[in-house]
């Protein structure tokens, strides 16, 4: 599994390619206040365990892998009610369809049901700046794109660094904002 594609990484891949590949190519990483918050969010699920809620079984901090996509990863926890299983991650943002916690979420789950042989319906995320779960359903859309997406990461690897992307917000919220430089490289592009 050394070479298989981290789950969290693919979240990454969604987010920015360019990113990907600094942190997932080239190991370039950089904390910010965001992934500060997020760390500090999940010290409470940061532990393997297994615990009881009413019928609810829940299991905090899974391994999952897949051999046919070749990704692996932890997910933050899985719960199963009457045989039941819903994945589950805590993100630190607001409640929004953010595709590339999606991408995650359902690439955990697809993990989930080839070790498992059981279909998985959905998956939630729980967003704490709202302090509400969003449920994602595992449509064969959303299927198909996180697969696509999953190969097309795995293919960047052998390539050269992506351009940057142009979306001002995601760039100014990027903890590698100062390593990437993607508005100096754009104006060197537009120039040259």
């Amino acid at each position: 599994m050394e070479n298989y594609l981290p789950l969290s990484y693919l979240n990454a891949w969604e987010y920015c390619p360019r990113r990907f590949y600094l942190e997932y190519v080239l190991g370039e990483f950089q904390a910010n206040e965001h992934i500060i918050l997020g760390t500090h969010l999940h010290r409470n699920i940061d532990e393997d365990a297994i615990r009881q809620e009413g019928d609810t079984r829940i299991y905090q901090q899974q391994w999952v892998w897949s051999d046919r996509l070749q990704v692996s990863g932890v997910i933050d926890a899985v719960e199963e009610t009457h045989g039941q299983l819903v994945p589950l991650e805590y993100k630190k943002g607001k409640m929004a369809n953010h595709l590339s916690d999606h991408f995650q979420l359902c690439a955990a789950a697809l993990c989930l049901e080839e070790r498992l042989g059981r279909a998985i319906a959905y998956g939630e995320i729980f967003y704490h700046a709202n302090r509400r779960r969003q449920r994602v359903k595992f449509t064969e859309e959303l299927r198909q794109a996180t697969e696509e997406a999953i190969a097309s990461a795995q293919q960047s690897v052998t390539g050269a660094m992506p351009p940057p992307i142009d979306h001002q917000k995601k760039c100014q919220s990027c903890s590698l904002l100062g390593i990437c430089l993607p508005f100096e490289v754009r104006q060197l592009r537009l120039e040259a």
